[in-house]
């Protein structure tokens, strides 16, 4: 099993699966790779792929096979998967599947910070979420159902119909949010209101370590333990 440090860029399993269907240069995984639109999943560039692909040979999961040119274009190696390259792949992808992994979102850090603003602009900033959202969402559900449309089976569209659910369980949560701040539901909100009063006190770690049952207000961390 590789260490999972070495797992941290899904391009590198991307290009092992490219190896999988057939061998290809760089450039070609690049194209099969944009034409299937995965790089609204995988984050794609040439300069990186090529630094993927130098790793992966020189941790001998992947091979030249050989170097070809057409007409007055460049060399271009050829790699092809290997053993050991077809069982990483098996080990990442089945541990990517069954294992969830803590993933930083930039939108839970938002809201961990949230009180860092006054309420009435995080409601401004939330009503402009809700909005994006809601644009976001019917693209895609247009992307799938024109995908659909033509035939492609639902097996290739998994990611897309992932975000879907993502996007729209993100939704409802940002309009129960909205409207618990809206209707003065939302428990603290006094508090929060409070501390952009004129004179408030902004100690934002000091008031929630009052409010949690076992929490240190000289230790931060004690509020998440």
């Amino acid at each position: 099993m590789t260490p999972r440090s070495a797992r941290s860029n899904p391009l590198a399993l991307a290009v092992l699966t490219c190896l999988l269907e057939r061998p290809m240069h760089p450039y070609e995984m690049a194209q099969t790779l944009r034409a299937r639109a995965k790089h609204e999943s995988i984050r794609l560039n040439y300069g990186s792929l090529y630094g993927v692909v130098e790793a992966l040979e020189k941790r001998q999961l992947i091979r030249a096979r050989e170097t070809v040119r057409a007409g007055r274009r460049p060399e271009r190696t050829i790699y092809e998967i290997t053993d050991a390259g077809l069982r990483e792949m098996a080990d990442w992808l089945s541990e990517l599947v069954a294992a969830p992994t803590k993933e930083y979102l930039q939108f839970e850090a938002a809201l961990s910070l949230l009180p860092a603003l006054p309420p009435d602009e995080a409601l401004a900033a939330l009503k402009q979420r809700r909005e994006s959202l809601e644009i976001e969402i019917a693209l895609l559900d247009g992307a799938v159902a024109a995908a659909r449309a033509h035939g492609m089976p639902r097996l290739f569209a998994l990611e897309s119909e992932y975000v879907q659910a993502l996007r729209r369980a993100e939704l409802e949560y940002v309009e129960r949010l909205e409207k618990d701040i809206e209707s003065g539901e939302l428990s603290g909100l006094d508090q929060w209101r409070s501390w952009y009063a004129p004179g408030g006190e902004r100690d934002l770690d000091a008031h929630a370590s009052d409010e949690i049952p076992g929490a240190d207000p000289s230790n931060p961390s004690s509020i998440t333990s």
